[in-house]
Parts: C-alpha cells; structure tokens; sequence
C-alpha cells in the first residue's frame, strides 16, 4: 500500500474507543483510503467493525490495551499493536502514538513534535478531547474518543485529506 505514491488520500483518525464505536463515526469513515486508530481499542471487534469501511485499518497500541482488557483469543493480534506508526502519504509523514508516554502534560504538543520531527502531522489520543493544533509547521491532532466512555462532547474522530501540496484536515461531527 504506497499511498505517499497516490495523488490524494483520505485518512480517517480515531482514538479511544475502549471496545465500542460510534454509529456515526463508522458512516464517517466509509470512503476513507485507510483508517488509523490511535490506541486504547480494547479488542478486535473494534478493528473488524472499521476494516469494511476503508478495507485498511492500522493502529497503535494505548495503555489500556493489555492482556486483561483484551478478549481471549486476541493476544495475538494485540502484540502485533506498534507503540508508534509512521505512514507516507502525499505531501509528509503521518506518525501515530497514542501519546501516554508524553509528560508533563503541557508540554505534550511540544515534545510530540521534538520527539518526530521529520513528521507534517502527529496523531496522539489518550486524552479523549479533541485538539487540532496547526500553531506550528508540525501539525499535532487529537480526534478525541470514537467510543462511548469519556467522549467529551460526543464521539468524534477527524479527517485528513492529503496531497502533495496541502493537507486539510476535518472534524466530525463539527462542533464550535
């Protein structure tokens, strides 16, 4: 899957589902050219639910993602989970992590962009509030939890429309 190579591609960014996704947030992720997860799953059922949408889902592990939390069965599709992933896509670097290991807190947004900095965007979640910080070169996003625990304002997730001279990205549902 070469998608640095395509045009454009369509990214769907979700984080924090904790084994249950939102309605809505599936019907946002039809047509998407892959879907990245950034952590706290909580089982495969997640993943399967996402996969039909864009038929390619990748995703990271969070810290609530451990053998305890995960069905039987699933062990080993949970350690194939990667702490961090980098895609290529038209334009730059797309890293993930789900961002646990980040501290203080508010210097997140700072030492995510020290930490990758060959990256156009870093995707982190953990936090379950949805951020899109364009403040600096180095774009970071957080799509805030896609599942019903902790889901400030409602599950949302985001959307990244990239080329090889912009990317935009888009929240769902759009909020003030």
């Amino acid at each position: 899957m070469d998608l640095a190579a395509r045009a454009a591609v369509c990214i769907g960014i979700i984080s924090d589902t904790h084994g249950s996704i939102e309605r809505h947030i599936l019907h946002a992720l039809e047509g998407c050219d892959v879907v990245v997860h950034a952590g706290d799953i909580l089982g495969s059922d997640v993943l399967r639910q996402i996969a039909p949408q864009s038929g390619h889902v990748l995703a990271v592990r969070g810290n609530n993602d451990t053998p305890e939390q995960w069905p039987a069965g699933t062990q080993h599709l949970l350690d194939a989970l990667p702490e961090t992933l980098s895609l290529a896509l038209p334009g730059g670097m797309l890293v993930v992590e789900h961002g646990h290991r980040v501290h203080p807190a508010h210097q997140r947004h700072q030492k995510l962009r020290l930490k990758h900095p060959d990256a156009r965007a870093i995707v982190y979640g953990h936090t379950h509030w949805r951020v899109i910080d364009q403040t600096a070169p180095i774009w970071v996003l957080n799509p805030g939890a896609a599942g019903r625990i902790r889901a400030h304002g409602g599950a949302s997730c985001l959307i990244l429309h990239a080329t090889a001279h912009e990317w935009t990205v888009r929240a769902v549902p759009e909020r003030a």
